[in-house]
């Protein structure tokens, strides 16, 4: 019973930290871009 227990924790720490992950591998590009895409069209600060 302890072994599944153990099973179910790794399992979902590791969701979570995939999640997490894959979180900042698309927003971190989408952000860029967008801020990319003000500064070129609009003329505001990529600091803004």
């Amino acid at each position: 019973m302890k072994d599944i227990f153990t099973y179910i924790v790794i399992a979902f720490m590791g969701i979570v930290g995939g999640g997490a992950s894959l979180y900042i591998l698309i927003s971190l590009p989408v952000m860029l871009a967008w801020k990319l895409q003000r500064k070129i069209r609009y003329g505001i600060s990529m600091f803004a």
